[in-house]
């Protein structure tokens, strides 16, 4: 095979340990004894997702996917700031 795709596959490995990650996130989201803890298990969730995006998007070449991930890195900062302020009690 060329080259890229001997590039392509060192990310798949990374990736594949990334939603390992994620799936440890949820079982702490589930299993989180308050709701400050299921809080930050959804931040590191969304983190983690970006992450797999951007290094898709690296093994693919796809730059729609770093502009996907971009957006969503927006959103869930704003929803974070949501859910700490409702937990703080300001909403």
């Amino acid at each position: 095979m060329t080259d890229t795709w001997y590039q392509m596959d060192i990310w798949f490995p990374v990736v594949g340990i990334l939603v390992f990650l994620i799936a440890c996130c949820t079982i702490r989201l589930f299993r989180g004894p308050t709701a400050a803890d299921r809080a930050i298990a959804v931040d590191t969730v969304n983190t983690l997702t970006i992450a797999s995006m951007i290094l898709l998007g690296v093994a693919y070449r796809q730059i729609i996917l770093i502009d996907v991930a971009i957006v969503y890195a927006v959103l869930s900062f704003v929803s974070t700031l949501y859910i700490a302020k409702y937990l703080g009690g300001e909403l």
